[in-house]
């Protein structure tokens, strides 16, 4: 018999049970503590399945939790407003890595978490937007920067055009695997930015 009975109520999933019933023997105990804790903690809780793993929901996602071969992870969903500290790519969550019971915290602690995150969720509150990384600066080799340089009007038009339009040359003539194809590119490549047509040009919509 599971732990939670979804003959006896509808917010049980049985996707879980099976979930944690095929996940190794040291999970399993963590797995069902973190899911009894969470029912108690939030009683109006109702599980899913989302990505493979099990996820609950109060109000909008709540929190998930997932098991690998040595360690399990909670991760609540609004992570970044509950631990300011956490850094973007850093494993810095305090459910991160949990190996056994042991590393669980209290019931109490793990519930004030819980409900940190109902509160979260009935307010509204968005999490804040990742930033996006910086795009590495183009370098342009100097085979073309001689070749612009040639021709006045294509070095005006190269100059003023956007990045991603610069890129898409630089890209093309550095993937050409002979010297003849890189002239034979960079040839047309002239051609095309002194009358303003990007790299695709030919696919554009009209």
């Amino acid at each position: 018999m599971p732990l939670l009975d979804p003959r006896i109520d509808p917010r049980i999933d049985p996707r879980i049970d099976a979930y944690i019933a095929q996940s190794p023997d040291f999970a399993q105990p963590i797995l069902i503590s973190l899911r009894a804790a969470i029912h108690a903690a939030c009683p109006g809780v109702e599980e899913t399945m989302k990505w493979s793993c099990p996820h609950f929901e109060y109000k909008g996602l709540l929190c998930g939790m997932a098991a690998f071969k040595a360690h399990c992870k909670l991760n609540f969903w609004k992570a970044a407003l509950m631990f300011p500290a956490m850094k973007e790519g850093e494993a810095t969550d305090p459910f991160g890595h949990l190996a056994s019971v042991k590393d669980l915290p209290s019931k109490s602690v793990l519930a004030g978490y819980v409900r940190q995150a109902m509160k979260l969720n009935e307010e509204g509150a968005k999490p804040p937007a990742r930033a996006k990384p910086a795009a590495a600066p183009l370098i342009v080799p100097a085979y073309f920067l001689a070749a612009l340089q040639a021709d006045k009007t294509a070095q005006a038009a190269f100059d003023a055009a956007a990045p991603g339009f610069r890129r898409e040359y630089v890209a093309w003539l550095e993937e050409a695997k002979t010297e003849a194809t890189r002239l034979r590119r960079m040839g047309q490549a002239i051609e095309w930015i002194a009358t303003g047509k990007a790299r695709n040009w030919k696919y554009e919509k009209c």
